[in-house]
């Protein structure tokens, strides 16, 4: 068993603003979660505190239904994956990848075996002999992967380990830690700011905000059923517009919607990018800016004194005003004041 527990775990400096928030957070043996938010929302912070590499303020951290808050981060069985790589420039791959099996006293002959196997799982063996500064940024990314690998460790953090590439090697990496995850079968704790490596690596997205857990999901019902402003905005390109509800029905462009929701006065409507031509009632916008983006255009316009963008595929007619097609069973409604789903 891999599981990690967070009880009411909150962390300060020097007493003022907490970084972290009384948070409470389960993760199951093998489930690989994705710690996602803005900077400073403390996702780093909780990486840290799991890691051992500070100490907490109050609440519990167990591993294995273990508390380790006064453990060693060298005896919690963890392995960190940093956003630099770490990796020590006047030692070759194998002995990067080796060197926590030499601290922890291993035999040759078995650091000779763990590190090739691991080696050939990233695709590293003709790469063993190079310094780091001989390798490529994805190369130095799989090295520091392979550095945690090749423990067999019970929990894998990883705070930010694809920001320094390129998009096409971050898209690699992305399916190269998936398979290992599937491939391993232990729990990996992921930290991210970036919404689409949530959204595609997570069997389940914790979203932060203020050190306080926004919701906590699958990426489907974290998409589909945002429990908040705050989710419903970073997760996804979506629009929030400001109406007044009168005996069900309110005003788009001119246009009357009527909504089933038992709703009065001041509310924020918010719909995704995608859906604002997808829906059944024709409202027509005056666009400021067109982006071309190779597979679609996107639309920059005011709506209801909001800003808002549409998702156009490139065969879409863009003339002076667009015809944007909204339904109401697209759109989130959200308290005004509160932010939180109606």
């Amino acid at each position: 068993m891999s599981s990690v527990v967070l009880k009411h775990l909150t962390k300060s400096y020097d007493g003022k603003k907490k970084i972290i928030d009384n948070i409470n957070l389960e993760i199951k043996d093998k489930e690989f979660v994705v710690l996602v938010g803005s900077s400073g929302c403390g996702k780093s912070t909780i990486l840290r505190l799991i890691a051992g590499l500070e100490d907490i303020t109050s609440g519990e951290i167990l591993i294995d239904n273990c508390v380790v808050n006064n453990i060693h981060p060298k005896d919690r069985d963890i392995a960190f994956v940093f956003q630099s790589y770490a990796l020590y420039p006047h030692m070759s791959v194998f002995d990067n990848i080796a060197f926590g099996l030499k601290m922890r006293g291993y035999k040759k002959d078995v650091i000779k075996n763990k590190v090739l196997e691991t080696a050939k799982a990233l695709n590293l063996e003709d790469l063993l002999e190079r310094k780091p500064k001989q390798l490529s940024g994805g190369q130095r990314q799989r090295v520091a992967l392979g550095r945690a690998i090749v423990r067999n460790p019970k929990v894998f953090l990883m705070d930010e380990p694809l920001s320094n590439l390129d998009a096409n090697l971050r898209v690699q990496m992305r399916s190269e830690i998936k398979r290992l995850h599937q491939k391993l079968q232990t729990t990996f704790i992921y930290v991210t700011h970036d919404q689409t490596e949530a959204l595609t690596m997570g069997d389940r997205i914790v979203v932060l905000n203020g050190g306080k857990i926004q919701q906590a999901d699958t990426p489907e019902v974290i998409y589909n059923a945002p429990k908040n402003k705050f989710t419903a905005g970073f997760i996804g390109q979506m629009n929030f517009i400001d109406v007044n509800v009168d005996k069900g029905h309110f005003e788009l462009a001119g246009h009357d919607f009527e909504t089933d929701k038992n709703i009065e006065g001041a509310v924020t409507i918010a719909i995704r990018a995608e859906k604002m031509i997808s829906g059944s009632q024709s409202i027509y916008v005056k666009p400021e800016i067109i982006e071309m983006t190779g597979s679609e255009r996107i639309a920059y316009f005011n709506l209801n004194g909001s800003k808002c963008m549409a998702k156009l595929p490139l065969e879409y007619s863009v003339d002076d005003k667009i015809e944007l097609k909204i339904s109401v069973r697209d759109m989130y409604f959200f308290d005004i004041n509160s932010g939180e789903a109606i």
